[in-house]
Formats: C-alpha cells, sequence, structure tokens
C-alpha cells in the first residue's frame, strides 16, 4: 500500500527511517558527526510532555544531537505543502509548541 505522502522506508546502516528524506537527513548528519561537527547523534527518542503533572501527550524525534553547547531536536517532515494542511500536522504544531512550554527545546523542522 502506498504512503499518503509518497514516503518509501529507506535502510542506512540497518537503520530503517520512514522515508527517503529522513533516511537522507540521517546520512547528513552521520557526516557532521564523524567530521566532529556535531556529537551524541541520537535518532527516536522518546519525550513525555507533562502539564501539572499530567502527561498529555508523548513525542518522539526524529534526531537529537549536540552541536556545540546546544542539544538539537529535529523532526522530518514531508516537503509536500498539502501536509501543513493536514490534522497529523496540526498535532505536530502542538507538539512543538509543548516541547518548549515543557522542556524549552524549539524542535527543527527539516
Amino acid at each position: 500500500m502506498a504512503s499518503k505522502y509518497k514516503n518509501v522506508a529507506t535502510a542506512v546502516d540497518n537503520i530503517i527511517f520512514a522515508s527517503k528524506k529522513e533516511a537522507a537527513r540521517y546520512a547528513e548528519l552521520k557526516m557532521l558527526l564523524l567530521s566532529g561537527y556535531i556529537k551524541d547523534l541520537e535518532w527516536q527518542i522518546p519525550y513525555a510532555l507533562k502539564v501539572n503533572g499530567i502527561l498529555v501527550c508523548s513525542y518522539v524525534a526524529d534526531f537529537v544531537f549536540e552541536d556545540g553547547a546546544a542539544t538539537v531536536v529535529e523532526d522530518v517532515k514531508p516537503s509536500d505543502p498539502k501536509f501543513r494542511k493536514t490534522q497529523a500536522y496540526r498535532m505536530f504544531r502542538v507538539k512543538q509548541n509543548l516541547m518548549l512550554a515543557c522542556y524549552n527545546i524549539q524542535i527543527r523542522e527539516v
């Protein structure tokens, strides 16, 4: 069955990524890691998004890494402009705001 946004699961380094775009971003980040520009590259990192001690939802970051003194959280999104109008994107925006409120982390959308 074809993906709604034409994503094709892609493997790199025996890791299955949800899309070619996500796999390509991993390859870029891996090169930056190997050249020493970033460190501590991780993927699929879960965050509990709690407000006043109540779990509202959870968010799974595509990539998390250290860039200098900053922790960077990235989420790879489809290039299709139609995606920005979907319920899934609206939910991502809510989670993006919760990450900022709960952890003071701005998710970088790539």
